[in-house]
């Protein structure tokens, strides 16, 4: 159980938050130690967030369910974010060919990519495209859930690799 592994961590958590509170605003919340294992604030939340849908997921719990309900979340986000360019209008796709000169070191080629991307999200857009974003999320927790997998790990994995990595990702 999840939740009840993330007890203990609880109330050192809590103390180091008291710590960093000063008039309204919490200053800093960093990583606390505790028997030998770092811990914050997202950890807890991935914990509990993980908590939550095992909870919740009902309905669709086969794994072949959750497979296909977490496939047919990122096509509801690109439909929703579809829309806002040709239903709202609040964003404008302007695609061309990236010119990116020959000589730009990798580090750098970030600096001559464009999105294309031009606007911004309205409030209903927003809502729409987090709404189908959290979706996705919980059918990734949901699926974590299933095989036993726990999300904060991969997430704390796929940081690493790509802080070992930075660049040289190519993602």
């Amino acid at each position: 159980d999840v939740y009840k592994r993330q007890a203990p961590r609880l109330f050192t958590l809590t103390m180091a938050i008291k710590a960093g509170y000063n008039g309204g605003r919490i200053i800093k919340l960093d990583w606390v130690e505790v028997r030998d294992v770092a811990v914050g604030i997202h950890d807890l939340l991935c914990s509990e967030f993980q908590q939550r849908v095992d909870e919740c997921l009902i309905r669709h719990r086969s794994i072949l369910d959750v497979l296909a309900k977490f496939q047919e979340g990122p096509s509801r986000t690109n439909r929703a974010v579809t829309k806002a360019v040709t239903s709202c209008g609040c964003l404008q796709i302007n695609a061309g060919k990236q010119n990116i000169p020959l000589d730009v070191p990798l580090e750098k080629l970030g600096q001559y990519v464009e999105s294309h991307l031009e606007g911004k999200l309205c409030p209903d857009c927003r809502e729409i495209i987090e709404s189908e974003l959290g979706a996705t999320l919980f059918y990734l927790a949901a699926l974590c859930n299933l095989l036993d997998i726990d999300l904060y790990d991969v997430l704390i994995k796929e940081h690493k690799k790509l802080q070992t990595l930075g660049v040289f990702n190519l993602s």
